[in-house]
């Protein structure tokens, strides 16, 4: 399959209450392992790339341009996401490079400041036909405005998203990135209300620190884009640390590299059978 637009993958799961991975790059080993795990669920997913991780790497471009070369050669549809941009320039680089949506992060500004950001970003990305997300407020662990006990308005959202154009917004409903545990408690009931209210699909952030169980009956009740990071690393790190604890000797990066890379595997196709699987229809009936 080609690389796909993001609005490709989203729109479809959004209509039918299908949840969607977006699982983050961090190295090209991560890339590797996304796609080979999407391809044996035989579902469609999306590599993000943060902005830390451009950082990280000097630049977008190096990893950017891999990342793009693995979903072009994948087998199932895959989109190139810019995930958490402050940087007007980088969401212009990644355009450039051929991603095919950005999350642009201006959740840390005051409202009326965020609306007009974003809404210009919005602008600049249509014009390239690359799709948008946004946050309103921040979800904790980003240094924001948000602490893990803040809850998105819905009115406010619906207002936002009208405000400003974007395609997809990211809202705060329990969770709190780089959590190392999966025991995020996420208010149900505001997912539907906030469902109900916001006229584009609705993005799950920090997804790291929730259980399976709640994964789906946040899809069940709205969510669709699915955002996990902190949890796929520490699976691969886990993997890397105990091939290396087999072998103190082992010097090779792509023994150690290569398991960590399998294990992520192996957890991308069953992370992507949790958010694409129906709950039993009771769930959905008391909606």
């Amino acid at each position: 399959m080609p690389l796909v637009g993001t609005a490709d993958i989203v729109t479809p799961a959004a209509r039918t209450r299908s949840g969607v991975g977006a699982f983050n790059v961090v190295q090209l080993e991560h890339a590797e392992a996304i796609v080979a795990g999407a391809e044996a669920a035989g579902a469609p997913v999306i590599l993000q790339i943060s902005e830390n991780t451009a950082r990280y790497h000097g630049a977008l471009a190096p990893i950017g341009t891999a990342t793009l070369a693995v979903a072009r050669a994948a087998r199932v549809p895959v989109a190139v996401h810019l995930d958490h941009a402050t940087s007007p320039d980088l969401v212009d680089e990644a355009t450039a490079l051929g991603f095919t949506s950005v999350m642009y992060d201006a959740s840390t500004l005051p409202y009326e400041e965020n609306v007009r950001t974003t809404a210009g970003i919005r602008a600049r990305c249509h014009a390239s036909g690359v799709w948008v997300e946004a946050e309103l407020g921040e979800v904790g662990g980003k240094d924001g405005v948000h602490a893990p006990g803040a809850r998105t308005d819905p009115d406010e959202a619906a207002a936002f998203v009208a405000a400003t154009g974007v395609d997809a917004l990211a809202v705060a409903v329990g969770t709190s990135h780089a959590m190392l545990t999966r025991d995020a408690a996420l208010d149900f009931a505001l997912i539907a209300a906030l469902r109900t209210a916001v006229p584009v699909p609705l993005v799950l952030h920090g997804s790291s620190g929730v259980a399976d169980q709640d994964l789906a009956t946040a899809v069940d009740h709205g969510m669709t884009k699915v955002n996990i990071a902190t949890h796929l690393n520490r699976v691969f790190t886990r993997a890397a640390r105990e091939a290396l604890d087999v072998d103190p000797t082992l010097a090779d990066t792509r023994r150690y590299l290569g398991a960590g890379r399998t294990a992520m595997t192996h957890e991308v196709t069953r992370l992507l059978g949790v958010l694409t699987s129906p709950l039993p229809s009771t769930t959905t009936a008391r909606l």
